[in-house]
């Protein structure tokens, strides 16, 4: 039990995935993108705290690596939730419930889906659960190929640059920020909070 505790901390803990190295860092961006079990990994606040550990020297390679690096894994963990909706997708939908995946975030995503059309994959970028679920359900929905990596593309350049370019810039800038990571990682889980509470809420209703 031990041993599942402190390997559950160093999955969800972006200061530790951090200081693990930019290798680490992708990974982490690559499975909560498009991992339907990975969905509880830190995703939006990992991102701007990676740009402050860069822009603070912390992390020790240049800006355009580190925008490269985590860009190529959000698109290419996209891609594979994309393919496991398209393929896969019927067999996804009859999955039961279990510890790592509820249908309930399946059909809570598909609303966002139908609400807001092909832009969903790029609205959801910012939007934690919903961002892993809906290249799953782009692909379930034989979405285009080229609809897909278009949206894909933009969405996750535009996740990563305002997070990690905004991170880096506030690291440079004060580097004092670096001392109040529990903040930070505090207000991204408000905002995700709120997000998620909003979102059920409104589902029930």
């Amino acid at each position: 039990m031990d041993e599942i505790n402190l390997l559950w901390h160093q999955l969800t803990d972006s200061e530790t995935i951090i200081r693990s190295g930019l290798f680490v860092i992708t990974c982490i961006v690559f499975a909560e993108n498009g991992l339907f079990f990975a969905f509880f990994l830190p995703g939006d606040y990992l991102l701007f705290l990676t740009g402050v550990f860069g822009g603070t020297g912390v992390l020790k390679e240049p800006l355009t690596t580190i925008l490269l690096s985590i860009f190529l894994a959000a698109v290419l963990g996209s891609l594979l939730g994309y393919l496991v909706g398209r393929f896969f997708g019927k067999s996804l939908q009859r999955r039961p419930d279990s510890l790592f995946f509820k249908k309930k975030h399946l059909d809570s995503t598909r609303e966002f889906f139908e609400k807001y059309g092909f832009m969903a994959l790029v609205i959801s970028r910012f939007l934690p659960v919903v961002r892993t679920f809906t290249p799953i359900l782009a692909g379930i929905s034989h979405m285009t190929w080229y609809s897909f990596i278009l949206l894909n593309i933009v969405g996750g350049a535009m996740w990563v640059g305002i997070l990690v370019a905004g991170g880096y810039y506030m690291g440079q800038y004060f580097p004092w920020i670096i001392n109040y990571v529990q903040y930070i990682i505090i207000f991204f889980l408000g905002i995700t909070t709120f997000t998620l509470i909003k979102g059920y809420l409104k589902l029930r209703k």
